[in-house]
């Protein structure tokens, strides 16, 4: 997986702890256990649980890692598609709106 720097970029000097738990820990150290989890595996799961609690801005971004980490268009609509049952119709509605914009129509 690609050397994330989204904390270091966005939040480096306003707040260099979170941007290092972000970049180094969650990136470098949790998501690279790849013998345990893979990034595509990884990628699913996150976007579930951004969909659930209508994390909109996040949930984008990581549709775009899952894109990356080999999560095809219809695997992220087959998602949207389950997981509106358990995390409501408005929900997945939204998150439908963001995979267009990340997957192409």
């Amino acid at each position: 997986m690609k050397k994330q720097t989204a904390g270091h970029d966005n939040l480096g000097k306003f707040a260099p702890k979170f941007a290092e738990l972000n970049d180094d820990v969650l990136f470098g150290e949790v998501w690279s256990r790849e013998k345990q989890l893979p990034a595509r595996d990884r990628s699913l799961i996150t976007c579930a649980a951004l969909m659930a609690k209508g994390a909109y801005p996040q949930l984008k971004s990581h549709m775009a890692i899952a894109k990356t980490n080999g999560v095809t268009k219809e695997e992220m609509v087959e998602l949207i598609t389950h997981l509106a049952f358990y995390c409501g119709w408005p929900n997945a509605w939204n998150a439908f709106d963001l995979a267009k914009e990340v997957y192409g129509e």
